[in-house]
């Protein structure tokens, strides 16, 4: 699995501080968190993929180390990829945890295959 243990052991930290319920998954070569059974965060490389409300994709995206989610080649509404520079602090990533976290009980879990 390519993804950065130490962000993957942040985010476990901020969450179970935050008294979060969550799981893991491994998902599109890295890390999913799954949080109601829907994915919230995840980690690809040292990159963060953080799931959030559309409606604030384009502030999001004006955030030092933030670019649209691209994974397909095409990016994805309502995701995004947040280089290390973005969440290298405490406070960076809590930003983007809040974000996720925020958009969790709106959004839609996948179908079950």
């Amino acid at each position: 699995m390519a993804y950065d243990p130490s962000l993957a052991d942040r985010v476990i930290d901020a969450f179970t501080a935050r008294r979060v319920r969550f799981a893991t998954k491994a998902m599109f070569g890295g890390l999913c968190f799954m949080v109601d059974d829907k994915m919230c965060v995840g980690i690809l490389d040292e990159r963060l993929m953080v799931r959030l409300d559309p409606a604030d994709e384009a502030a999001a995206l004006k955030r030092a180390g933030c670019k649209p989610m691209d994974f397909t080649g095409r990016p994805m509404k309502g995701y995004v990829f947040v280089e290390p520079r973005g969440h290298a602090s405490e406070a960076q990533l809590k930003h983007w945890l809040d974000l996720a976290l925020a958009f969790n009980p709106k959004a839609k879990a996948s179908k079950k295959g």
